[in-house]
């Protein structure tokens, strides 16, 4: 064989071991399950938070870590098909919401969880100890029920007129009866009534409006759900046409004109999700990392809101708020 048939012959084996190369480098590549109940449009920012916190461990997507993204567009029935689907491509761990945590455990007990919920994650199943979880299972914890009752002291504080909340609830929740029952127990002692309106779809969201206003309600709480959080916008919207006081759980609410919000930041949650996922990609077990749980709390007031409502409010609630938007 001449010096050129041994050349085209090493450059041709080298260009034929190459795809071979590049498909294992590709397989060692770990995959994340990103299990959401909500839409990618709607949840965005979350997931972009979540990146970051992937980010700061040193995984960056594209590069050297995919994420398998399931939305399950608000429709509950469909997330225990998209576990099961993640758990057949082999997934390296799964990250998941409130909503998709209890199916994503029962899809996997070897696969890691990181999930991040508004629900006890001790009650719900999800973990044995917030401190040293036992499963395969370990997140970040929200409060979202139990601040329910201090959104509606803090509201009763504004509108202290005010007689009948409404609250606006997702029936399609794994917090609904637990949330109902802790606002309904504070409602009683404040001496206030509750109307709790459900809405699971946006079509049922003007309805659930129309709905308080035609039953009396002089102020609104929305819950914490995945669902709401998805339509931030809208719901600022809707309370702001039919000149409901509401209270929400995160800022973004506040800042898209909503009247007040009292909560922990989601997404910082959710960065402190993809610090933990990160963490676990490089070795850690989920038994080795305890229950995040929020040692702070954000009140935000837009004041803009409350002169559009006609609302003064009270000194002592704008003295205790973390930002105040004018």
């Amino acid at each position: 064989m001449n010096r050129r048939a041994v050349v085209i012959t090493l450059l041709g084996g080298a260009a034929a071991a190459w795809p071979l190369t590049a498909r294992a480098q590709q397989a060692a590549m770990p995959v994340v399950g990103f299990l959401n109940s909500a839409s990618a449009d709607g949840y965005g920012p979350m997931a972009a938070a979540f990146r970051q916190g992937l980010k700061e461990t040193g995984y960056i997507e594209g590069q050297n870590v995919t994420i398998e993204y399931r939305w399950a567009e608000h429709r509950v029935d469909r997330v225990p098909a998209l576990a099961a689907d993640l758990v057949r491509r082999h997934v390296a761990l799964i990250v998941t919401n409130g909503p998709t945590a209890g199916p994503a455990k029962t899809a996997t007990k070897t696969i890691p969880i990181v999930f991040v919920t508004g629900v006890d994650p001790i009650a719900s199943g999800l973990v044995d100890s917030l401190s040293r979880p036992t499963g395969n299972a370990t997140g970040l914890s929200l409060f979202s029920t139990e601040l329910g009752t201090k959104r509606l002291e803090l509201m009763r504080e504004i509108v202290p007129s005010v007689s009948n909340f409404a609250v606006l609830l997702n029936p399609g929740s794994p917090r609904v009866e637990a949330e109902t029952t802790s606002i309904k127990k504070e409602a009683g002692a404040l001496e206030r009534r509750v109307l709790l309106v459900t809405a699971r779809s946006e079509p049922e969201l003007q309805v659930a409006f129309i709905k308080m206003v035609h039953e009396g309600a002089g102020a609104l709480l929305i819950s914490s759900d995945p669902f709401f959080t998805s339509h931030i916008d809208r719901l600022a919207a809707l309370a702001a046409k039919h000149r409901l006081p509401a209270s929400y759980s995160w800022r973004e609410f506040a800042t898209a004109g909503g009247l007040i919000s009292y909560g922990t930041s989601v997404r910082e949650v959710w960065r402190q999700s993809g610090v933990y996922a990160g963490r676990i990609l490089k070795g850690a077990k989920p038994s080795e990392l305890p229950v995040l749980q929020p040692s702070q709390f954000e009140l935000v007031i837009n004041l803009k809101t409350a002169k559009a409502l006609g609302l003064e409010i009270p000194p002592m609630v704008l003295a205790r708020a973390d930002e105040v938007i004018e």
